[in-house]
């Protein structure tokens, strides 16, 4: 074998046929007598791997599903010896496997993991050949390396078939776009290739952002109209977390309180399609915090404008366990000296000290604010005088403040 393993430049095919054309020629006429045995592996891996192909493949189904393991075996073998085969037929190929998989009621998932199933089986044989024929080990790695990247880019058609049958048979444009905004909501995220080809359905353009706006209905309110938004802004308004994605933030958030009649909301950050699902559970979680009445009750409320809080509350554990750290001077005190000293310690930090200032937020004469102030002295010591000892301090006591409760070691 005296061919160079290169890996060429583009050339406008993907990026496995590149792979293919870099490995040397001999290995297509060594590899060609096994076609079969690794069609048989392949197939025989799947259903081993993969219970909803573990029983007998029968029908249109079967056939297509042994012709196309049988047809990516010879294509790829045809590539190294750069031989037109069914290159040009393959991705029509697995497009219709794809289409085939909906319309037989199978999961995407589970032709997914059929697709890994059958690159690792491809792989181990290959090999095991390559051991036994003593190829070099750059062969090797290029070969593993487009395996891979077949396997990628067939399992790509093939989701994209799905999704536009997927598409097809969910009907009208509006049920389209519901379906559009499950998958961009959904968690773990859904493959771009998925996305892309459903946004094609819906006849939605992708934006370079989105923004999710959470809805609940007021409780007063019993027949809640439909918001008024763009014909582009995706809605849902009957699912058990009704939300609205919009592509175009800058203009739909301008004035959003004026077109929610009925409807409290919360706005999620603005992030990249991708991160839809981020921009969601932000959102859902400021609507919690107007429900705990920890922030306002506005019609819409933004995420972006409690951003502390919600660092502040995202973990009880550690807010506990800080508490308890930082505030253990307050452990020997009654219930009445812990919660009139820490509203006191609170004060004079977000007061910087000022004696004045604490008096009048707190309602108290400046004197009883000196005495407490000695009395938190003596408790605190040096710590007081700490900066990181100080924020940590008001964190703690800022955060159980917004929760209404005692911290741990205030007991």
């Amino acid at each position: 074998m005296t061919r160079t393993i290169t890996v060429p430049h583009p050339r406008g095919t993907g990026r496995a046929q590149q792979l293919w054309c870099s490995l040397p020629a001999e290995l297509a006429r060594r590899f060609r007598p096994h076609a079969d045995p690794l069609a048989r592996r392949i197939l025989e891996e799947i259903q081993r791997a993969v219970p909803e192909y573990a029983k007998p493949l029968e029908g249109e189904f079967g056939k297509m599903i042994v012709l196309a393991i049988e047809r990516a075996v010879v294509s790829c073998i045809d590539s190294i010896d750069d031989v037109a085969s069914t290159e040009d037929n393959w991705p029509k190929l697995f497009r219709e496997v794809g289409k085939r998989v909906h319309h037989d009621g199978g999961s995407l998932n589970s032709l997914q993991a059929a697709y890994r199933a059958g690159g690792r089986a491809a792989w181990r044989y290959v090999a095991e050949l390559g051991q036994a024929h003593r190829f070099p080990a750059a062969v090797l790695c290029v070969g593993a390396e487009a395996i891979f990247a077949y396997v990628e880019e067939i399992s790509a058609y093939s989701v994209e078939g799905y999704t536009l049958a997927q598409a097809m048979a969910t009907g009208t444009l509006e049920r389209r776009r519901r379906r559009l905004l499950e998958l961009l909501l959904a968690s773990p995220p859904s493959s771009p290739a998925t996305i892309a080809t459903m946004a094609k359905a819906a006849k939605w353009t992708m934006p370079e952002w989105v923004t999710v706006v959470a809805l609940e209905p007021r409780s007063e309110q019993h027949l809640t109209p439909a918001p008024q938004v763009a014909d582009d802004v995706l809605l849902d308004l009957e699912g058990t977390e009704p939300c609205l994605l919009t592509p175009n933030p800058d203009r739909d958030l301008r004035g959003l309180e004026g077109r929610l009649p009925g409807w409290r909301a919360a706005v999620g950050p603005r992030v990249r399609p991708a991160d839809a699902a981020t921009s969601s559970l932000w959102a859902r979680r400021t609507l919690d915090l107007v429900r705990r009445g920890l922030v306002g009750d506005h019609v819409v409320t933004h995420t972006a404008d409690h951003l502390a809080t919600h660092w502040l509350l995202l973990d009880r554990f550690l807010l506990d366990a800080l508490s308890a750290k930082t505030l253990a001077p307050f452990a020997g005190l009654t219930v009445k000296q812990q919660v009139r000293l820490a509203e006191t310690l609170l004060s004079w930090l977000e007061h910087n000290g000022n004696t004045p200032d604490i008096a009048q937020a707190l309602g108290v004469h400046p004197q009883t604010v000196r005495y407490r102030v000695s009395q938190l002295s003596d408790l605190f010591g040096d710590r007081l005088a700490d900066p990181a000892h100080r924020l940590e301090i008001q964190i703690a006591l800022r955060a159980h403040q917004l929760l209404g409760t005692q911290p741990p070691g205030e007991h």
